[in-house]
Protein backbone atom coordinates (compact mmCIF):
# COMPACT_ATOMS: atom_id res chain seq x y z
CA UNK A 1 0.00 0.00 0.00
CA UNK A 2 1.50 3.79 -0.39
CA UNK A 3 2.81 5.52 1.86
CA UNK A 4 3.19 9.18 2.95
CA UNK A 5 3.93 11.31 4.91
CA UNK A 6 1.14 13.83 7.01
CA UNK A 7 2.66 16.86 5.55
CA UNK A 8 2.67 15.25 2.33
CA UNK A 9 -0.40 14.19 2.26
CA UNK A 10 -2.10 18.19 3.48
CA UNK A 11 -0.12 19.90 0.23
CA UNK A 12 -1.63 16.92 -2.09
CA UNK A 13 -4.86 18.11 -0.96
CA UNK A 14 -4.54 21.44 -0.24
CA UNK A 15 -4.73 21.39 4.14
CA UNK A 16 -3.46 22.49 6.58
CA UNK A 17 -1.67 20.63 9.52
CA UNK A 18 -1.24 20.80 12.78
CA UNK A 19 1.58 18.60 13.80
CA UNK A 20 2.24 16.39 17.01
CA UNK A 21 5.80 15.58 17.78
CA UNK A 22 6.65 13.92 14.52
CA UNK A 23 5.22 13.91 10.97
CA UNK A 24 3.31 10.65 10.98
CA UNK A 25 3.54 8.44 8.08
CA UNK A 26 0.07 7.59 6.70
CA UNK A 27 -0.67 4.71 4.87
CA UNK A 28 -4.43 4.10 4.52
CA UNK A 29 -7.99 5.39 6.15
CA UNK A 30 -9.86 3.79 8.55
CA UNK A 31 -12.97 4.15 10.54
CA UNK A 32 -12.07 5.25 13.95
CA UNK A 33 -12.99 2.09 15.59
CA UNK A 34 -10.95 0.12 13.03
CA UNK A 35 -7.56 2.41 13.03
CA UNK A 36 -4.38 1.41 13.53
CA UNK A 37 -0.88 3.36 13.46
CA UNK A 38 -0.63 4.74 9.68
CA UNK A 39 -4.30 5.64 9.73
CA UNK A 40 -6.24 8.36 8.96
CA UNK A 41 -9.66 9.56 10.35
CA UNK A 42 -12.05 12.36 9.86
CA UNK A 43 -14.50 13.64 12.83
CA UNK A 44 -17.18 15.89 12.41
CA UNK A 45 -18.65 15.97 15.57
CA UNK A 46 -17.32 16.40 18.70
CA UNK A 47 -17.87 12.89 20.12
CA UNK A 48 -16.14 11.45 17.06
CA UNK A 49 -13.66 13.98 17.49
CA UNK A 50 -12.66 12.87 21.21
CA UNK A 51 -13.23 9.32 20.31
CA UNK A 52 -10.21 9.86 17.37
CA UNK A 53 -7.77 11.56 19.26
CA UNK A 54 -8.27 8.89 21.65
CA UNK A 55 -7.75 6.05 18.50
CA UNK A 56 -4.73 4.07 17.18
CA UNK A 57 -4.82 6.55 14.18
CA UNK A 58 -1.63 8.49 13.52
CA UNK A 59 -3.91 11.51 12.28
CA UNK A 60 -7.15 12.86 12.65
CA UNK A 61 -8.88 15.45 9.86
CA UNK A 62 -11.07 17.71 11.15
CA UNK A 63 -12.55 21.39 9.69
CA UNK A 64 -10.77 24.25 10.31
CA UNK A 65 -13.10 25.74 13.21
CA UNK A 66 -12.92 22.16 15.84
CA UNK A 67 -10.99 23.26 18.67
CA UNK A 68 -8.70 21.54 20.42
CA UNK A 69 -9.59 20.87 23.50
CA UNK A 70 -7.53 18.01 24.76
CA UNK A 71 -5.28 15.97 23.31
CA UNK A 72 -3.14 14.01 25.61
CA UNK A 73 -1.49 11.87 23.30
CA UNK A 74 -0.33 14.87 21.40
CA UNK A 75 -1.54 13.34 17.85
CA UNK A 76 -1.24 14.93 14.25
CA UNK A 77 -4.37 17.03 13.03
CA UNK A 78 -4.79 17.39 9.62
CA UNK A 79 -7.87 20.44 9.00
CA UNK A 80 -9.33 20.86 5.31
CA UNK A 81 -12.96 23.04 4.87
CA UNK A 82 -14.53 19.98 3.33
CA UNK A 83 -12.90 17.45 5.78
CA UNK A 84 -15.39 14.34 4.20
CA UNK A 85 -14.23 15.59 0.47
CA UNK A 86 -10.34 15.56 1.66
CA UNK A 87 -11.05 12.53 3.38
CA UNK A 88 -12.31 10.77 0.27
CA UNK A 89 -9.51 12.08 -1.62
CA UNK A 90 -6.86 10.46 0.80
CA UNK A 91 -8.37 7.44 0.31
CA UNK A 92 -8.15 7.42 -3.68
CA UNK A 93 -4.43 8.96 -3.26
CA UNK A 94 -3.08 5.96 -0.64
CA UNK A 95 -5.85 2.86 -2.53
CA UNK A 96 -3.61 -0.11 -2.51
CA UNK A 97 -2.63 -0.81 -5.80
CA UNK A 98 -1.50 -4.20 -7.61
CA UNK A 99 2.30 -5.03 -6.07
CA UNK A 100 3.72 -4.92 -9.84
CA UNK A 101 2.45 -5.33 -13.20
CA UNK A 102 2.03 -8.57 -14.55
CA UNK A 103 0.53 -10.22 -17.51
CA UNK A 104 -1.36 -13.15 -16.00
CA UNK A 105 -0.20 -16.43 -18.62
CA UNK A 106 -3.70 -17.64 -19.09
CA UNK A 107 -4.59 -14.03 -20.59
CA UNK A 108 -4.91 -13.59 -23.94
CA UNK A 109 -3.45 -10.56 -25.52
CA UNK A 110 -3.60 -10.09 -29.53
CA UNK A 111 -0.11 -8.20 -31.18
CA UNK A 112 -0.55 -4.94 -32.82
CA UNK A 113 -2.32 -3.58 -29.30
CA UNK A 114 -0.31 -0.41 -27.91
CA UNK A 115 0.07 -1.83 -24.22
CA UNK A 116 1.46 0.31 -21.76
CA UNK A 117 4.78 -1.62 -20.26
CA UNK A 118 2.98 -1.48 -16.36
CA UNK A 119 -0.59 -2.32 -17.68
CA UNK A 120 -1.84 -5.29 -15.47
CA UNK A 121 -3.77 -8.03 -16.78
CA UNK A 122 -5.62 -11.02 -15.04
CA UNK A 123 -6.32 -14.50 -15.38
CA UNK A 124 -8.35 -15.34 -18.70
CA UNK A 125 -8.47 -12.07 -19.85
CA UNK A 126 -8.90 -10.99 -23.72
CA UNK A 127 -7.50 -8.08 -25.49
CA UNK A 128 -8.15 -8.43 -29.01
CA UNK A 129 -6.19 -6.86 -32.05
CA UNK A 130 -5.71 -3.12 -31.94
CA UNK A 131 -6.53 -2.78 -28.75
CA UNK A 132 -4.46 0.55 -26.52
CA UNK A 133 -4.60 0.39 -22.52
CA UNK A 134 -2.49 3.74 -20.88
CA UNK A 135 0.31 3.48 -18.16
CA UNK A 136 -0.88 1.81 -15.26
CA UNK A 137 -4.53 0.59 -15.99
CA UNK A 138 -5.59 -2.65 -14.86
CA UNK A 139 -7.72 -5.06 -16.11
CA UNK A 140 -9.30 -7.35 -14.09
CA UNK A 141 -9.82 -11.83 -14.89
CA UNK A 142 -12.03 -12.96 -17.29
CA UNK A 143 -12.45 -9.03 -18.99
CA UNK A 144 -12.96 -9.06 -22.67
CA UNK A 145 -11.63 -5.66 -24.60
CA UNK A 146 -12.77 -5.48 -28.24
CA UNK A 147 -10.55 -5.05 -31.39
CA UNK A 148 -9.62 -1.29 -31.64
CA UNK A 149 -10.76 -0.20 -28.05
CA UNK A 150 -9.08 2.52 -26.29
CA UNK A 151 -8.48 2.78 -23.06
CA UNK A 152 -6.46 5.58 -20.51
CA UNK A 153 -4.25 5.56 -18.13
CA UNK A 154 -5.12 4.26 -14.10
CA UNK A 155 -8.05 2.72 -15.07
CA UNK A 156 -9.67 -0.14 -13.29
CA UNK A 157 -11.28 -2.55 -15.53
CA UNK A 158 -12.66 -5.27 -12.74
CA UNK A 159 -13.49 -9.17 -13.83
CA UNK A 160 -15.72 -9.80 -16.36
CA UNK A 161 -16.10 -6.46 -17.80
CA UNK A 162 -17.17 -6.66 -21.43
CA UNK A 163 -16.35 -3.25 -24.00
CA UNK A 164 -17.18 -3.80 -27.37
CA UNK A 165 -15.45 -2.49 -30.48
CA UNK A 166 -16.24 1.15 -30.86
CA UNK A 167 -15.86 2.28 -27.18
CA UNK A 168 -13.41 4.89 -26.02
CA UNK A 169 -12.45 5.78 -22.12
CA UNK A 170 -10.80 7.72 -20.88
CA UNK A 171 -8.22 8.40 -18.20
CA UNK A 172 -8.54 6.69 -14.09
CA UNK A 173 -12.38 5.54 -15.49
CA UNK A 174 -13.21 2.54 -13.18
CA UNK A 175 -15.47 -0.01 -14.13
CA UNK A 176 -16.74 -2.51 -11.85
CA UNK A 177 -17.51 -6.48 -12.27
CA UNK A 178 -20.20 -7.25 -15.10
CA UNK A 179 -20.67 -3.95 -16.76
CA UNK A 180 -21.07 -4.15 -20.97
CA UNK A 181 -19.82 -1.54 -22.89
CA UNK A 182 -20.75 -0.21 -26.44
CA UNK A 183 -23.73 -3.32 -26.81
CA UNK A 184 -25.84 -2.66 -29.85
CA UNK A 185 -28.56 -0.56 -28.95
CA UNK A 186 -32.85 -1.60 -29.19
CA UNK A 187 -33.39 -0.25 -32.16
CA UNK A 188 -35.88 -1.86 -34.75
CA UNK A 189 -37.27 -1.17 -37.85
CA UNK A 190 -40.81 -2.99 -38.29
CA UNK A 191 -42.48 -4.16 -41.95
CA UNK A 192 -45.71 -2.59 -41.95
CA UNK A 193 -46.91 -6.01 -44.13
CA UNK A 194 -45.15 -8.53 -42.42
CA UNK A 195 -44.51 -7.23 -38.85
CA UNK A 196 -41.14 -8.72 -38.82
CA UNK A 197 -38.50 -6.45 -37.56
CA UNK A 198 -34.67 -5.64 -39.01
CA UNK A 199 -32.33 -4.12 -36.94
CA UNK A 200 -32.04 -0.55 -37.42
CA UNK A 201 -27.88 -0.17 -38.13
CA UNK A 202 -25.92 -0.13 -34.28
CA UNK A 203 -22.82 1.08 -35.76
CA UNK A 204 -22.01 3.96 -33.70
CA UNK A 205 -19.59 4.17 -30.89
CA UNK A 206 -19.55 5.07 -27.15
CA UNK A 207 -17.18 7.40 -25.33
CA UNK A 208 -16.62 7.41 -21.63
CA UNK A 209 -14.64 10.70 -20.55
CA UNK A 210 -11.80 10.79 -17.65
CA UNK A 211 -13.27 10.15 -13.80
CA UNK A 212 -16.26 8.52 -14.47
CA UNK A 213 -17.14 5.42 -12.36
CA UNK A 214 -19.63 2.61 -13.91
CA UNK A 215 -21.00 0.45 -11.39
CA UNK A 216 -21.68 -3.72 -11.40
CA UNK A 217 -23.60 -4.84 -13.99
CA UNK A 218 -24.29 -1.63 -15.85
CA UNK A 219 -25.01 -1.48 -19.65
CA UNK A 220 -24.06 1.60 -21.92
CA UNK A 221 -25.16 1.04 -25.25
CA UNK A 222 -23.15 2.49 -28.37
CA UNK A 223 -24.89 5.06 -30.99
CA UNK A 224 -27.31 3.87 -33.47
CA UNK A 225 -25.18 5.87 -36.21
CA UNK A 226 -23.53 8.56 -34.28
CA UNK A 227 -22.40 8.03 -30.63
CA UNK A 228 -23.55 7.79 -27.04
CA UNK A 229 -21.44 9.91 -24.66
CA UNK A 230 -20.78 9.47 -20.52
CA UNK A 231 -19.47 13.06 -19.22
CA UNK A 232 -16.45 13.63 -17.27
CA UNK A 233 -16.40 12.63 -14.14
CA UNK A 234 -19.90 11.03 -13.81
CA UNK A 235 -20.76 8.15 -11.53
CA UNK A 236 -23.00 5.52 -12.19
CA UNK A 237 -24.80 3.09 -9.63
CA UNK A 238 -25.10 -0.59 -10.28
CA UNK A 239 -27.59 -1.91 -12.38
CA UNK A 240 -28.01 0.76 -14.63
CA UNK A 241 -28.95 0.43 -17.92
CA UNK A 242 -28.09 3.42 -20.83
CA UNK A 243 -29.70 3.05 -24.26
CA UNK A 244 -27.92 4.16 -27.93
CA UNK A 245 -27.36 7.74 -28.84
CA UNK A 246 -27.97 8.97 -25.05
CA UNK A 247 -25.83 11.97 -23.74
CA UNK A 248 -25.22 12.26 -20.29
CA UNK A 249 -23.37 15.38 -18.88
CA UNK A 250 -20.40 15.97 -16.63
CA UNK A 251 -20.49 15.51 -12.66
CA UNK A 252 -23.91 13.74 -13.18
CA UNK A 253 -25.09 11.36 -10.52
CA UNK A 254 -27.54 8.15 -11.17
CA UNK A 255 -28.44 5.36 -8.59
CA UNK A 256 -29.00 1.65 -8.98
CA UNK A 257 -31.81 0.59 -11.63
CA UNK A 258 -32.75 3.50 -13.46
CA UNK A 259 -33.36 3.35 -17.12
CA UNK A 260 -32.34 6.02 -19.56
CA UNK A 261 -34.15 5.12 -23.13
CA UNK A 262 -32.29 6.23 -26.55
CA UNK A 263 -31.98 9.52 -27.64
CA UNK A 264 -31.95 11.00 -24.46
CA UNK A 265 -29.58 13.84 -22.74
CA UNK A 266 -28.75 14.25 -18.80
CA UNK A 267 -27.09 17.95 -18.96
CA UNK A 268 -24.46 18.37 -16.25
CA UNK A 269 -24.54 18.29 -12.40
CA UNK A 270 -28.22 16.42 -12.88
CA UNK A 271 -29.01 13.83 -9.93
CA UNK A 272 -31.31 10.58 -10.39
CA UNK A 273 -32.73 8.75 -7.96
CA UNK A 274 -33.08 4.65 -7.62
CA UNK A 275 -35.40 3.44 -10.33
CA UNK A 276 -35.85 6.27 -12.64
CA UNK A 277 -37.57 5.84 -16.01
CA UNK A 278 -36.59 7.95 -18.79
CA UNK A 279 -38.54 8.03 -22.14
CA UNK A 280 -36.85 8.74 -25.58
CA UNK A 281 -36.10 11.38 -26.61
CA UNK A 282 -36.19 13.12 -23.14
CA UNK A 283 -34.29 15.56 -21.36
CA UNK A 284 -33.19 16.23 -18.06
CA UNK A 285 -31.58 19.86 -17.67
CA UNK A 286 -28.75 20.88 -15.59
CA UNK A 287 -28.91 20.20 -12.17
CA UNK A 288 -31.99 19.34 -11.97
CA UNK A 289 -32.91 16.55 -9.19
CA UNK A 290 -35.15 13.56 -10.02
CA UNK A 291 -36.27 11.70 -6.85
CA UNK A 292 -36.81 7.74 -6.93
CA UNK A 293 -39.02 5.85 -9.15
CA UNK A 294 -39.58 9.16 -10.95
CA UNK A 295 -40.89 8.72 -14.35
CA UNK A 296 -40.17 11.04 -17.40
CA UNK A 297 -42.12 10.98 -20.48
CA UNK A 298 -40.93 10.56 -24.11
CA UNK A 299 -39.78 13.72 -25.60
CA UNK A 300 -40.60 15.49 -21.83
CA UNK A 301 -37.91 18.30 -20.84
CA UNK A 302 -37.34 18.91 -17.33
CA UNK A 303 -35.73 22.15 -16.32
CA UNK A 304 -34.29 24.50 -13.75
CA UNK A 305 -31.32 23.85 -11.67
CA UNK A 306 -31.85 22.79 -8.55
CA UNK A 307 -35.69 22.01 -8.85
CA UNK A 308 -36.57 18.61 -7.77
CA UNK A 309 -39.26 16.09 -9.37
CA UNK A 310 -41.09 13.44 -8.02
CA UNK A 311 -44.04 10.56 -9.45
CA UNK A 312 -45.07 9.73 -12.90
CA UNK A 313 -45.13 11.51 -14.97
CA UNK A 314 -42.29 13.61 -13.16
CA UNK A 315 -43.23 16.94 -11.79
CA UNK A 316 -42.00 19.48 -9.50
CA UNK A 317 -42.15 17.90 -5.51
CA UNK A 318 -44.61 20.68 -4.35
CA UNK A 319 -46.60 20.27 -6.75
CA UNK A 320 -46.69 16.85 -6.69
CA UNK A 321 -47.26 16.80 -2.84
CA UNK A 322 -50.30 19.22 -3.41
CA UNK A 323 -51.65 16.94 -5.86
CA UNK A 324 -51.06 13.58 -3.49
CA UNK A 325 -53.12 15.89 -0.23
CA UNK A 326 -56.12 16.63 -2.62
CA UNK A 327 -56.40 12.84 -3.59
CA UNK A 328 -56.11 12.13 -0.34
CA UNK A 329 -58.52 14.64 1.14
CA UNK A 330 -61.13 12.93 -2.05
CA UNK A 331 -60.99 9.72 -1.01
CA UNK A 332 -61.58 10.42 2.78
CA UNK A 333 -64.60 12.73 1.49
CA UNK A 334 -65.84 9.95 -0.33
CA UNK A 335 -65.07 7.33 2.58
CA UNK A 336 -67.53 9.76 4.99
CA UNK A 337 -70.05 9.88 2.74
CA UNK A 338 -70.05 5.96 1.85
CA UNK A 339 -70.15 5.49 5.46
Amino acid sequence: MPAITLSQLAAKLGAEVDRGLADPVVTGVSSISGAGPGCLVFAEEEASFAAALASSAAAVLVSPQRAVAANPGNKAVLRASQPRLAFARAAVLLRALPASPSVHPTAAVAPGGQIASDVSIGAHACIEEGVSIGAATFIGSGAVIGAGVSIGAHCRIFPRVVIYPGTTVGDRVVIHAGAVLGADGFGYVRDQASGEYTQFPQQGTLIIEDDVEIGANTTIDRGALEETRIGRGTKLDNLIHIGHNCSIGRNVVIAAQTGISGSSAVGDGAILGGQVGMGDHAMIGPGVIVGGQGGILPQKRLLGPGIAFWGTPAKPVRQYLKELAVLARLAASRKLKEE
